[in-house]
């Protein structure tokens, strides 16, 4: 049954309303969050200049934690072990002007783990970024790091930058990794394509923690029809905050440049037949066993459609040697500082 006009402008006034309620909140939580890690970072200052100055030891923190926690209850903020960690937090990013305003982005919590964790200022600029841009949550926070997401971010071997639009551009990279750990399947050691694939849907759930969680299971061995003959893509996802179809193949061998004209093609049929008017590009994967890096450059260098080329395995290790393909510290930089300008134009 229809509803009345009235009906439906209330309705549509309350959704308002609620939205508007739900960003203040947002927005008065990040002030608040923003001024608390303003003012640990000025405890933090204080109590080294203390040290520099008078020479201030253990027992004077303690006496100083013992006097705040007696003043302000209920605040455990105020202990030794955390006046302690605002030292730290002040001394590990005084020098660091590039970073100051990004770690006023992120909670206490999160930035404590970004800083115990991540020793480069490379790497910790990377996850201070990621977890403001995309809403980490800290246990997601600790997810990506134990799963080396900076790691895989640099290594990832797209066409991304030419090829998807610039408002998705670094979700993007961050959504398709360089390489996949499927340490949930029991495969043998020579396995199938098609065991591959029934493995993966067989242990759906684990299949799409491993791809990043942003992605919908749409099917396997999806149908296409061109010219009346049939084209089946190998598995077929949705990307939430993307916004697009995603399709992948899985090779059991190494890539080969051939394989970069299969996709092309599946994912043409895919934005002709497939795509809403809403929707972004899709985007292909390729993931193989093994892989070349510069074939997957070559393949790559002149191609229109967003595509990606990784590698998988069973065990849950990086290939071997995987630090020595990172790009230079000023090719990370370059690449950070990319978030920077679409950040900007948002």
């Amino acid at each position: 049954m229809a509803l009345e006009p009235i009906q439906q402008d209330y309705l549509d006034f309350l959704t308002q309303i609620k939205t508007r309620i739900r960003q203040r909140q947002y927005q008065a939580l990040r002030a608040v969050n923003t001024e608390l890690v303003m003012l640990y970072w000025e405890l933090g200052e204080a109590i080294e200049r203390k040290q520099q100055e008078q020479g201030w030891g253990k027992s004077v923190v303690k006496n100083l934690a013992r006097d705040l926690q007696s003043e302000f209850p209920g605040r455990n903020g105020f202990s030794a072990q955390n006046l302690w960690l605002m030292r730290q937090f002040f001394k590990e990013y005084r020098d660091k002007e590039k970073l100051q305003p990004l770690v006023r982005e992120l909670s206490w919590a999160k930035n404590l783990v970004i800083m115990s964790r991540c020793k480069d200022n490379l790497e910790r600029e990377f996850y201070l970024r990621a977890t403001a841009r995309f809403g980490w949550t800290k246990s997601v926070l600790q997810h990506q790091i134990d799963n080396k997401s900076y790691e895989k971010y640099l290594l990832n071997q797209t066409n991304f930058d030419s090829t998807v639009p610039d408002a998705i551009k670094a979700q993007a990279a961050l959504a398709i990794k360089d390489h996949y750990t499927f340490d949930f399947l029991e495969l043998a050691d020579e396995h199938s394509e098609r065991e591959l694939e029934n493995a993966l849907v067989q242990n759906l759930r684990d299949f799409m923690a491993e791809l990043g969680g942003a992605f919908s299971f749409i099917g396997n061995q999806y149908r296409l029809e061109v010219d009346g003959r049939e084209y089946f893509i190998d598995l077929l996802l949705f990307h939430r905050r993307l916004r697009c179809l995603v399709a992948i193949e899985l090779k059991i061998g190494e890539f080969k440049p051939e394989h970069k004209g299969k996709m092309e093609f599946y994912l043409e049929a895919l934005d002709s037949q497939e795509r809403l008017p809403e929707e972004n590009p899709s985007i292909g994967i390729i993931i193989c066993r093994s892989k070349h890096k510069t074939t997957v450059e070559y393949a790559l260098r002149n191609a229109v459609r967003p595509l990606g080329v990784a590698t998988y395995s069973v065990v849950a290790q990086l290939p071997e040697g995987y630090r020595a393909d990172l790009p230079s510290p000023e090719q990370i930089a370059a690449r950070l500082q990319g978030w920077v300008v679409e950040s900007a134009e948002e």
